[in-house]
């Protein structure tokens, strides 16, 4: 019993301990509780103190702002009423002038009067007397007709002589009205800027495809255009004629340009829009293009843009009897090919040619809008071009965010499906003018993406606009191309393909 006894007593005093224990543990968990308390209190102070003092100094640099936003403008408001008093002690001080010589002008037109009415006084009683004598002496008279004939016959020969010497020049130097622009080199050129001249001449050929981007098949085909193009030019053969064909700013007329440079020869560029309102006159015009492309001795590459607009059916009511005379003048200097120009067309709506221009057309190369792939070269090519290059230079004030830039690329490009390659260039330069308009002029990633939604916006605004207005036409000319028999099939494929792509 002494022995259990002293084990109760034992097991007793293991529950103190353990209780005692236990309350330090649940001591110590609240002291911990209350110093983590204190902790939060003060971490939330230190918050509210932070924000306040950051507050306090967005307000005080605001308040800098405004003061000198407020001095500006004061210094400003300043500057301009010294500047309108200027203005009016000058307009004060002219119109003093003006009247002064105006003063002086009078008296001496009327003291000018004054002489030429005696002048005239005088020369009537000379004229009289001479005419007088003139008259009575036959030998006088006789010599005067002989000499005024020869003077009449010199001056008629004199005047066919200038305007003959006139064309020559102008069809050997002067560059006609029509075209916009030229590579061709004239004689006034080299004397202004000899050094650009001779760096042109000596420049080597370029490569037909350098800074476009098709589709492979359409790269092949315009390539083996190109080839052949610059093996004409080296055998002194025949050019042969080229329409392309398809949606606005898909590269037609930058692929002429490189199609010139490639293949040695000059280019020059006019618009199908510029010969309507010449009225009477797009016949001469007409002709001094072809006058002038004649005499080039490199070979010329005469592209026009927008051909559809004086080259359209002449059948139709629409057509003015100039526009069609003009037409007809096209169509007869057209009516062979030359070995001294070659002629490549653009249209976005080659359905409204007229069925003789068809016969006149040896390559017809349609331009589509780029796919996928070609959309991401573009984005990347231009990309480079505009941001990446400037900003890695470090000649201009554009820096560029840290982010991926080849998956924004490829990002971009599943983005602007069905935007043209010109569509996707004026993007790329967006993103410069972004950065330009930015504080530190660093392009982000954001402001990338804002652009692009814009653009895409836009897009599809122009595109609603242009289906609405071409739906009708497109049906009312396949249903014409439907009834009237053509010539040729071709051209017809090419308008049922334009009117599927509008619609589409």
């Amino acid at each position: 019993m002494q022995e259990q006894t002293l084990q109760l007593e034992q097991q007793s005093k293991l529950k103190e301990y353990e209780a005692a224990v236990e309350q330090l543990k649940s001591e110590q968990i609240r002291v911990q509780a209350e110093e983590r308390r204190k902790t939060l209190s003060e971490e939330t102070r230190q918050h509210q103190a932070r924000a306040q003092y950051q507050d306090k100094l967005a307000r005080q640099r605001y308040d800098d702002q405004l003061r000198q936003q407020q001095l500006l403008n004061e210094e400003n408001l300043r500057k301009q009423e010294e500047s309108v008093q200027k203005q009016e002690a000058m307009r004060r001080a002219t119109v003093e002038r003006e009247m002064e010589l105006r003063h002086k002008n009078e008296m001496l037109r009327v003291e000018r009067r004054q002489t030429i009415l005696e002048s005239i006084r005088t020369a009537g009683t000379l004229f009289g007397e001479g005419f007088r004598g003139f008259v009575t002496d036959w030998d006088k008279v006789t010599a005067t007709v002989a000499g005024l004939t020869l003077l009449a016959v010199g001056i008629y020969s004199a005047k066919n002589a200038t305007l003959v010497a006139g064309r020559y020049i102008e069809a050997r130097l002067g560059k006609p009205s029509l075209v916009r622009e030229t590579s061709r080199i004239s004689l006034l050129e080299a004397l202004r800027h000899p050094l650009q001249v001779s760096r042109r001449l000596l420049s080597k050929p370029q490569d037909a495809l350098e800074g476009v981007v098709l589709s492979p098949s359409l790269e092949a085909r315009v390539r083996d255009i190109a080839i052949a193009t610059r093996n004409t030019k080296k055998n002194h053969s025949l050019y042969r004629n080229v329409l392309m064909y398809g949606p606005p700013g898909t590269g037609k007329t930058l692929f002429a340009k490189k199609l010139a440079l490639h293949s040695g020869m000059d280019y020059a560029i006019m618009t199908g829009g510029d010969v309507a309102p010449m009225g009477r006159d797009g016949v001469t015009a007409v002709h001094k293009v072809f006058d002038w492309a004649s005499t080039s001795r490199r070979g010329l590459l005469l592209f026009v843009d927008e051909a559809d607009a004086f080259l359209r059916k002449r059948a139709t009511e629409k057509i003015s009897e100039d526009l069609r005379a003009t037409l007809n003048a096209f169509l007869h200097r057209t009516g062979q090919h030359s070995s001294k120009f070659m002629l490549v067309l653009a249209s976005n709506q080659p359905e409204q040619f007229d069925w003789a221009i068809n016969d006149r057309i040896d390559e017809m190369v349609s331009f589509e809008l780029p796919q996928r792939e070609e959309r991401e070269r573009l984005v990347r090519m231009y990309f480079d071009k505009y941001v990446l290059k400037p900003a890695t230079e470090g000649k201009q004030r554009l820096k560029l965010a840290q982010f991926d830039y080849g998956k924004k690329c490829s990002e971009i490009a599943r983005l602007t499906e069905g935007m043209s390659g010109r569509e996707i260039s004026q993007l790329a330069v967006a993103w410069q003018a972004m950065a330009y308009a930015s504080e530190d002029g660093v392009l982000t990633e954001a402001m990338m993406d804002a652009r692009v939604q814009d653009a895409i916006q836009q897009h599809r605004q122009a595109l609603q606009a242009r289906t609405a207005q071409c739906r009708t036409p497109s049906i009312h000319t396949r249903n014409q191309l439907m009834q009237k028999p053509s010539s040729s099939p071709s051209m017809r494929s090419i308008s049922c393909l334009v009117t599927l792509s509008v619609t589409k």
